[in-house]
């Protein structure tokens, strides 16, 4: 660990400390000459007036009360490289929990403050202190950095496609300076090759490396425990990336067992609460969308009924077997869809429009100028009116209002091996590749998409892509 990272760690606690007590002197002192204000701030009552010394004091048992509190949060790592917006909302977060404690204490000892207004001052100039401070460290560092001075010199063993990741990532920190790699040519990264495998110990003395990062394990010429042995001799900081992860990079978990790091591999962080947070916000806005748009239920109901003879709901399949569709974990489930075509027509793309098929790629039929759409069929699946119902497969849990698409069992049973990763969640109502240019898209793009989301999951994401599908179906789309 370089004594410049370690300086400013420690240089933090200091001036976090400091800026609390000159935020409580300030505010002590802007409160005296602030005038009577009607339902903000009353006259003082100097005879609870604490004097200057005694408001001192608790400044300094609030700082360090406060300091405690972003020590628990880890706002002091030694070796940080998070964003100074990230510095901010934790200090935003434990400035708030800060403030809440200092309350409590007020509540619990029976005592007020001399001005409520007081507190709310010397916690308002605490914080923008406190940024003030963070920030003019962030700048000296930044500088520093530009100068050369305490960044982390970075050499890489291996030249793949994490190699590549990584190195474009720290790049952007300034902190880092990557000298090059140790390893062959790749012509997907435009890292400098500074030598071959067996000459690495040469090569990173050679260059007085801090850190050496191994993304690759398959050696001939070099064994693992070689490399760990030369960087704990010398000093350098070691991290291995297993090959394996190349492939399955998301939602890692580390735990130790007897001593040993064991990593597992998720295939979603839809597990735990994500999934209990993602099923509660199904629940409630199917339940917002089936009353909100229960009119337009009705009137397409309607419409269906007076432009073709047949049932309202797509949910038989022409021999009278459910029009069941695959769900998660290869679950069948019956999901229902207004009827946008003519009955008992569903087998025709098969066999005698099979030669109309547009998308011969994949699994999936989609016949061109498909005569057996009916008129009202035709608007409604322009504008995803059919696939609304499905809002009730949310409600009930057979789906999910984001995920992958629900498909029938006979294009289930034409996926390539890896395609069937889309069942390990429910499917969605719309989802990342239906808000991509889902009518441009061949199937495996789907599926790279389908699979991008439920490795990269978060509420966030839902949100995002909930958002543009409202702006794609009042758009329209092509059939």
């Amino acid at each position: 660990m370089k004594r410049f990272q370690i300086f400013f760690s420690i240089i933090k606690v200091p001036m976090d400390f400091a800026m609390t007590v000159l935020g409580f002197i300030t505010a002590y002192q802007l409160r005296l000459i602030t005038d009577p204000i009607d339902g903000i701030a009353k006259p003082i009552d100097y005879s609870a007036l604490p004097s200057e010394n005694e408001y001192f004091i608790f400044a300094v048992w609030a700082a360090l009360a406060l300091i405690i509190i972003f020590a628990i949060n880890k706002m002091y790592l030694i070796k940080s490289t998070s964003k100074f917006s990230q510095e901010i909302t934790k200090t935003i977060l434990s400035c708030g929990l800060w403030i809440m404690a200092i309350i409590t204490y007020f509540f619990f000892t029976r005592t007020l403050p001399f001005s409520r207004l007081a507190i709310f001052y010397s916690w308002s100039f605490s914080f923008i202190l406190i940024i003030t401070g963070r920030f003019l460290i962030k700048i000296i560092q930044k500088i520093c950095f530009h100068l050369g001075i305490g960044q982390t010199k970075v050499i890489f063993l291996g030249n793949n496609e994490i190699t590549g990741e990584i190195n474009k990532q720290l790049r952007e920190n300034s902190s880092y300076k990557i000298l090059g790699t140790i390893g062959l040519e790749s012509k997907k990264n435009s890292l400098k090759v500074l030598g071959e495998f067996k000459d690495f110990e040469k090569i990173i003395k050679k260059h007085n490396a801090d850190q050496l990062i191994q993304t690759k394990s398959d050696f001939s010429e070099i064994h693992d425990e070689q490399i760990l042995e030369f960087c704990e001799l010398n000093h350098i900081d070691y991290r291995f990336i297993p090959d394996l992860l190349e492939v399955r990079r998301s939602n890692i978990q580390i735990e130790t067992i007897a001593g040993i790091p064991i990593i597992s591999l998720k295939p979603t962080p839809l597990e735990g609460w994500g999934k209990v947070i993602k099923r509660m916000s199904d629940i409630i806005f199917a339940s917002i969308g089936l009353v909100i748009l229960s009119p337009i239920f009705l009137i397409t109901a309607i419409a269906i009924k007076l432009d073709s003879k047949g049932p309202i709901f797509f949910t038989k399949l022409d021999d009278g077997s459910p029009a069941q569709r695959v769900g998660q974990k290869a679950t069948l489930f019956t999901c229902y869809k207004f009827r946008s075509m003519k009955p008992n027509t569903h087998n025709q793309r098969y066999n005698e429009l099979a030669h109309k098929n547009t998308r011969t790629e994949g699994p999936l039929v989609k016949i061109e100028n498909d005569p057996r759409v009916t008129r009202v069929g035709k608007f409604i699946r322009h504008y995803s009116i059919d696939e609304l119902p499905q809002l009730w497969n949310v409600l009930i849990g057979n789906m999910s209002l984001v995920g992958p698409r629900p498909h029938l069992s006979e294009e289930v049973a034409n996926y390539e091996k890896h395609q069937h990763f889309v069942l390990t969640i429910k499917p969605g109502l719309s989802g990342l590749a239906q808000i991509s240019g889902r009518s441009d898209l061949n199937f495996e793009q789907e599926a790279k998409l389908d699979r991008y989301y439920i490795e990269n999951w978060s509420i966030w994401m839902d949100i995002k892509i909930i958002f543009k599908t409202i702006s794609v179906v009042l758009k329209g789309h092509k059939e």
